[in-house]
């Protein structure tokens, strides 16, 4: 329960830092943006592990570029919605 509690917060905070690097409207709030960071840095840690092995800066980058890249996925599949 606590790592899930911990993979939380992370994801918000990733998700935050995502959104800072990433300025604009966004169509969804707070919870849109951690569920983003979350599974942005699930998949960017994966990959940054394929890549770099266990290099704790490299799970940080790539959890950051996984969130960017699902925040403009999705930015464009809502635009294209509307």
């Amino acid at each position: 329960m606590a790592h899930l509690l911990g993979q939380a917060i992370f994801g918000l905070i990733v998700g935050a830092i995502a959104k800072l690097l990433l300025p604009g409207r966004d169509p969804g709030g707070i919870l849109i943006t951690m569920g983003i960071g979350l599974v942005g840095s699930m998949l960017g840690t994966l990959l940054g592990r394929a890549i770099k092995g266990d290099n704790y800066q490299a799970h940080w980058v790539m959890s950051i570029a996984g969130a960017i890249v699902l925040l403009v996925v999705f930015r464009w599949w809502v635009s294209g919605l509307a």
